[in-house]
C-alpha cells in the first residue's frame, strides 16, 4: 500500500538544507499487470546477496558500461550498493517482467544530489537513473512499461513529489526521444563534471492530467480505466 506522508523535519547534508528522509521500503513496492505484454511487471528494492551477480554482469556489458562508466570487479560493485543502501537519500530498484529481473534503477532526492546546484531543486523533487541490462526486454513494448510504471511509483510514494527530474547525456538523443513522449520537457542543458547532461522534468499535474501511465499509441484498444497503485 502507498505509505502515509513522513513528517517533515529538516536536516543539512553538506551544506544543503532538505527534509529528513523516511526509512527505506523493503521488497515489493509496485506491481502491475501490463496489458500490451500480458505480463506482471514489479519493482522491488535491491537485495545485495541475490542482485549483486546479475548487477555485477550488467555493469560489465559494454553497452552499459559506455553510459554508466562503473564496470569493475565484484567487490567494487559490491561497494557500490551497499553505499546506496546506506545514503537516506538514493534507493536502489530492481524492474521484473514475471519475476525475471531485466532493469535497475536508482531513485534520489534532488535536494541532496549533484544536481541541486543546476536548477531550484524543490524539497521533494525526485530523479532517477536506468539500465536496462537483458537485451530481450528492450525496445518500445518495455520502454512504455518501465518508464511510467517508475514515474507513477515515485508520484505514489510521496504525495508531496510534484515534479520528477533526469539528467540524460545531451547526445542520448533516443533516450531523449523516449522522455519526450513520456511527458517529460527539455528544460536546459548543462555540464557536468562528467558528461554534458540535458535537465528533463515531468511534472505531477502532466502525469495524472493526461493519464501518462497509459502510453500513447501502445494500447489504443484497452485503456485502463483507472491509475494503477503502489503496494
Amino acid at each position: 500500500m502507498v505509505r502515509a506522508p513522513f513528517p517533515q523535519r529538516f536536516a543539512l547534508t553538506q551544506g544543503r538544507r532538505h527534509p529528513v528522509r523516511p526509512a527505506k521500503p523493503e521488497g515489493v513496492v509496485y506491481a502491475r499487470h501490463i496489458p500490451w505484454l500480458g505480463a506482471r511487471f514489479e519493482l522491488r528494492t535491491v537485495d545485495i546477496a541475490a542482485d549483486l551477480p546479475r548487477f555485477h554482469r550488467w555493469m560489465n556489458d559494454p553497452r552499459v558500461a559506455a553510459i554508466w562508466d562503473e564496470a569493475g570487479d565484484l567487490a567494487k560493485h559490491r561497494a557500490y550498493l551497499e553505499g546506496l543502501q546506506a545514503d537516506p537519500h538514493l534507493l536502489p530498484l530492481m524492474g521484473a517482467v514475471n519475476g525475471v529481473p531485466f532493469a535497475y534503477f536508482e531513485l534520489y532526492w534532488a535536494k541532496e544530489n549533484r544536481i541541486a546546484p543546476f536548477y531550484a531543486a524543490g524539497d521533494y523533487d525526485r530523479g532517477w537513473h536506468v539500465l536496462v541490462g537483458e537485451d530481450g526486454f528492450r525496445g518500445r513494448a518495455y520502454v512504455a512499461t518501465w518508464l511510467p510504471c517508475l514515474m507513477h511509483y515515485i508520484f505514489l510514494d510521496e504525495v508531496r513529489t510534484t515534479r520528477i527530474v533526469g539528467e540524460p547525456r545531451a547526445d542520448h538523443h533516443q533516450q531523449l526521444r523516449n522522455l519526450e513522449r513520456s511527458g517529460f520537457a527539455r528544460v536546459s542543458t548543462f555540464e557536468f563534471p562528467h558528461k554534458r547532461a540535458a535537465l528533463v522534468m515531468l511534472t505531477r499535474e502532466r502525469f495524472f492530467g493526461d493519464r501518462l501511465w497509459v502510453p500513447d499509441g501502445i494500447l489504443p484498444q484497452v485503456p485502463e480505466r483507472a491509475p494503477p497503485t503502489a503496494i
